[in-house]
């Protein structure tokens, strides 16, 4: 007869929760205390698994059971999968309660990275089931990206056209440039007229169709960059001014690189961030939760 051809008997993870019982509470009586179970079941449970595999996993030292050297291997490997099980069924528990698998989130740039940090870390905790998929957009592409209907839940700097929002907080934009740029040595206040003969680093709209040039003075005399942290980087090394959001470039300002333009008007800018539902009438109890984490947040920082 072809050994390869017989077939052990299949364990079960019932059997490995009740070795790793055994371990972890130092021997049968304990286990089965903690497992409510009797200590002959608890007993035979673990004689029959090694009796499955053909080798010794625990050993007898006085009244305490011990794991042999294969025994170690398995039930390290067994650890990871009564927790993988774990997780599964949780998920499947989340699923039949109307849990949604995937959020999808997407959120203007501008919005500050560390209070959206603090919103995910605590909706991870929340609800460690579903996964969020965060797409980090500037001006227009928040609006399209409800108008496409490709988001469940949306942070904006405005609120597009047959769609309701709720104001989260306040985001001021300042005029900045180098402390060494030539605009600084002007005696007069500064008008667009003048700023409009320097370099101005505009960010660029990552909206296809609606594409807005907020902050953009008109001049053809500017550099456009993908991402607010890029068009920080150009304004600190001395290339052009911009208006960016105070709160990416504290520390610049702390430390003098970054100095305000002594603008006649305009110097600041508030822009005002909007929580908006992407499906409204279909919206799930984690979109639900998340968005009351945006709120929380943003009441806490007030």
């Amino acid at each position: 007869m072809n050994r390869s051809a017989i077939k052990a008997p299949r364990t079960t993870l019932d059997q490995w929760r009740i070795l790793q019982a055994v371990v972890d509470a130092g021997g049968y009586a304990q286990a089965a205390e903690r497992l409510h179970r009797s200590q002959s079941a608890v007993s035979y449970a673990v004689a029959k698994l090694q009796a499955q595999l053909g080798v010794p996993l625990l050993e007898i030292h006085g009244r305490k059971a011990e794991l042999t050297k294969m025994g170690e291997t398995l039930l390290r490997r067994s650890r990871q999968l009564l927790g993988d099980a774990a997780e599964l069924e949780q998920l499947a528990h989340s699923l039949e309660q109307g849990w949604e698998a995937e959020v999808v989130l997407v959120v203007d740039a501008a919005y500050p990275s560390s209070t959206l940090m603090q919103v995910l870390k605590q909706f991870a905790s929340d609800c460690p089931n579903t996964h969020v998929r965060l797409e980090e957009v500037v001006l227009s592409g928040a609006d399209e990206a409800l108008l496409e209907g490709r988001a469940d839940l949306v942070v904006a700097s405005q609120v597009p056209q047959g769609f309701l929002g709720d104001p989260l907080l306040e985001v001021e934009f300042i005029a900045v440039a180098h402390r060494d740029h030539p605009l600084h040595r002007s005696v007069e206040p500064l008008t667009t007229e003048l700023l409009r003969r320097e370099l101005q680093v505009v960010i660029r709209d990552s909206g296809l169709y609606l594409n807005r040039s907020s902050g953009w003075l008109g001049s053809e005399y500017r550099w456009t960059v993908s991402s607010i942290e890029t068009a920080v980087v150009a304004v600190s090394s001395g290339l052009g001014f911009s208006w960016l959001p105070q709160h990416q470039i504290e520390t610049e300002l702390a430390q003098g690189i970054l100095v305000p333009l002594p603008l006649r008007e305009g110097g600041r800018k508030l822009g005002l961030m909007h929580l908006v539902f992407g499906r409204s009438e279909a919206t799930g109890p984690a979109t639900q939760r998340l968005a009351q984490l945006f709120k929380e947040v943003a009441n806490h920082g007030r």
